[in-house]
């Protein structure tokens, strides 16, 4: 009766930590849609483009992320005068965007599709934003765990990203980074990384078979 008992008290704990660890997200999602409502247009605009919806969508994409890095690497500005440029670039469409949007468009024209969408928007970014805390906080655990193993992988991975960095030009790795983060919400989408993959794996198995016989 008592294994009962505790077995039961366990499973309505977890069930009462699941329910308010959602209500938590749907708490911060409604915070966060609130946040950027002005930006509701140009939000789902964005994710129509990154989703590819329709097929065109990553050439344009990839053209105009071109073209921004030719400029730079045309303009070749000092460091302070980049960061300066792009503070100054974010606080004029944070200030812009919701102004003109909100003149042109507007939430109340919204179809119940294009609301909900939204919302799995925000809710994707705070759901993104949660792992990203969670690595985080995995990352000092293991500091405060294991600090041999911390040390060794924090050391190991600094050196390659460095080695990396000394290999091929800042401008460009910033481009392939840039480039492959727009890519891969369409990427998943269309499940194109995974079909890859998977024939990656198949050439390689086929590979070690074919030396097995050989060995044979």
């Amino acid at each position: 009766a008592r294994g009962r008992q505790s077995s039961g008290a366990a499973m309505a704990s977890g069930e009462g930590e699941s329910r308010s660890g959602g209500s938590l997200l749907a708490s911060e999602t409604a915070q966060l849609e609130e946040h950027l409502e002005g930006w509701g247009e140009v939000m789902l605009a964005a994710d129509r483009i990154l989703r590819w919806e329709k097929p065109w969508f990553p050439a344009i994409m990839m053209l105009v992320v071109s073209v921004v890095f030719l400029l730079i690497y045309w303009l070749d500005p000092s460091v302070l005068t980049g960061v300066s440029c792009a503070i100054m670039m974010i606080c004029l469409a944070d200030y812009l965007v919701p102004t003109i949007a909100s003149k042109m468009f507007g939430s109340n024209k919204w179809t119940t599709e294009q609301q909900q969408r939204f919302h799995e928007i925000c809710s994707n970014l705070v759901k993104t934003q949660r792992r990203i805390v969670g690595w985080w906080r995995r990352l000092f655990a293991l500091k405060e765990e294991k600090p041999k193993m911390y040390f060794m992988t924090v050391v190991s991975f600094l050196s390659v990203v460095a080695w990396i960095g000394q290999q091929v030009h800042n401008l460009f790795l910033t481009y392939l980074v840039v480039s492959f983060i727009l890519l891969l919400p369409g990427l998943n989408r269309h499940r194109l990384i995974t079909k890859y993959v998977g024939m990656a794996k198949r050439e390689i198995n086929k590979l070690l078979k074919q030396k097995e016989k050989k060995n044979e």
